[in-house]
């Protein structure tokens, strides 16, 4: 191998973390913390990639404004409300760019207090130990580190049929570049960002349709949060088209045609292409180092995040599921602590999914065909929101929270929430699952009142009571 001066470096670090979104900056502040010299490497001008600027924040902030819409006209007795013709997008996100220079502040910030170096460019491996930084103004540099951590995240899969061009045909990266509301959408999938979108959309009175190869959407979900969030959408006035392969997709100079094999045509006025996304490695010149990417466009790693290179880890998107930005941040935190061997403990498989859709929805622990899967009879508890006080004073009808117990109604297995504030309301079911706590303590402990936490209770009861009669205990 070359020398570091063969190679022209100019500088060298302990660590190198290629990507600055929630599992490359949380990777390197607990690396800085471990006493390692460190550096970020970040393409986009600010800090937290597409995360921050084209993903997560960017499409909450739509729905903020989304809900608020909803909510004037589910009291329009109160006011007369209705959205403008040829309503800018700007409007609805308006918030956008004072969120994301308070975030990229934050995050600057916290780079700078640890001492770690944040360069600007592109790189590109040279070998194991150097990366090329190739920068948007002056010459490409050189620089050295005993350790690489990949954090670059993933962008849209483009099928071949489907010709995005980001004017008409759209992908989860560039939907919201759109100069204005449309009044129709075709949305192609039925994954958490294909959900996410078209319900948001619906929320603002877009006419949409959604499209997919599978039977429902959100298949990886409890078939009860799955129905819930079908009939909620449907409800709003979307369309759910499933068990459709789509042909080809195509702009006639007036409108977006999409043509399904079975013959179904839907015309809308834009369309956006959500087919998943894969590992953001184009530039990265892996063939350098021998490293190749999965069958699914990823990056493989072992139980240390650790690739196929000894020095080279990677986290977060790039190696696939569940592409969740709260795993991402610990996948971080502790893809740094393996590189230099710090214990730590197992990581926890109670990780909560939030899908934050009109309505939300959020689960922790065993779905119930998966419990039954393992563990064979299961219990089951509900309760539906419009049964809570809560509920009705906000209005949140279509919602349900669901208990999975063991066959014995007494172990907690999974928490399936449906509903506004479901991403917050699973952590109390997430920190009972981590306590090996019995669905019992629902009932002995006391919420305040009216809140949707007393759901908790009501469907621990549901439990119990099949456990009582179970045990004909009455």
């Amino acid at each position: 191998m070359k020398t570091a001066d063969e190679h022209g470096s100019e500088e060298k670090f302990d660590l190198i973390v290629i990507g600055s979104g929630p599992a490359g900056q949380k990777s390197a502040v607990q690396a800085a913390k471990l006493g390692k010299r460190v550096a970020l490497v970040e393409r986009d001008r600010y800090l937290g990639g597409a995360c921050v600027h084209r993903g997560t924040i960017p499409s909450k902030t739509l729905r903020e404004n989304a809900l608020r819409v909803t909510h004037m006209r589910a009291n329009a007795k109160l006011s007369n409300f209705s959205l403008s013709e040829n309503l800018e997008m700007s409007v609805l996100i308006n918030r956008l760019d004072e969120v994301l220079k308070a975030h990229d502040g934050y995050m600057e910030k916290q780079i700078s207090r640890n001492h770690i170096t944040r360069l600007h460019g592109c790189a590109e491996f040279i070998d194991k130990h150097h990366i090329k930084l190739i920068r948007p103004l002056g010459e490409p540099i050189t620089l050295e580190a005993t350790q690489f951590i990949i954090a670059t995240g993933s962008y849209p899969r483009a099928p071949k049929n489907i010709p995005v061009d980001h004017e008409h045909i759209y992908d989860s990266d560039s939907i919201l570049s759109m100069l204005y509301l449309p009044k129709s959408l075709t949305v192609l999938g039925g994954g958490v960002i294909a959900s996410e979108y078209a319900s948001i959309f619906q929320a603002l009175d877009v006419k949409v349709t959604m499209v997919d190869k599978y039977p429902q959407p959100l298949g990886f979900l409890d078939t009860d949060l799955t129905h819930h969030f079908v009939h909620a959408y449907e409800t709003m006035g979307g369309r759910w088209v499933g068990n459709t392969q789509v042909s080809k997709v195509f702009w006639d100079g007036t409108q977006i045609v999409t043509e399904c094999e079975d013959g179904n045509i839907i015309y809308s006025e834009k369309l956006l292409c959500a087919a998943g996304r894969i590992g953001n490695t184009r530039s990265l010149r892996l063939e350098n180092i021998g490293l190749s990417l999965n069958e699914s466009g990823l990056i493989s790693v072992n139980e240390n995040l650790q690739t196929d290179i000894d020095n080279i880890y990677a986290a977060g998107d790039v190696i696939g599921p569940p592409a969740l930005a709260s795993t991402a941040m610990e996948q971080g935190r502790r893809v740094s602590c393996n590189a230099y061997q710090v214990p730590i403990g197992n990581m926890s498989k109670m990780i909560p999914t939030g899908i934050y859709g009109i309505p939300e929805l959020s689960a922790v622990g065993l779905s119930e065909d998966a419990a039954r899967k393992q563990y064979g009879d299961v219990t089951v508890g509900k309760a539906l929101f419009e049964e809570i006080a809560r509920g009705q004073i906000s209005g949140i009808q279509d919602g349900m929270l669901k208990i999975i117990c063991d066959s014995e109604g007494r172990r907690l297995l999974g928490i399936m929430i449906v509903g506004e504030g479901a991403t917050e309301l699973v952590h109390i079911g997430q920190m009972a699952l981590l306590a090996n706590a019995d669905v019992d303590i629902f009932v002995e402990s006391i919420f305040n009142f009216p809140t949707l936490a007393e759901a908790y209770r009501v469907a621990a009861l549901a439990v119990i009571g099949q456990r009582k009669k179970k045990a004909n205990v009455f």
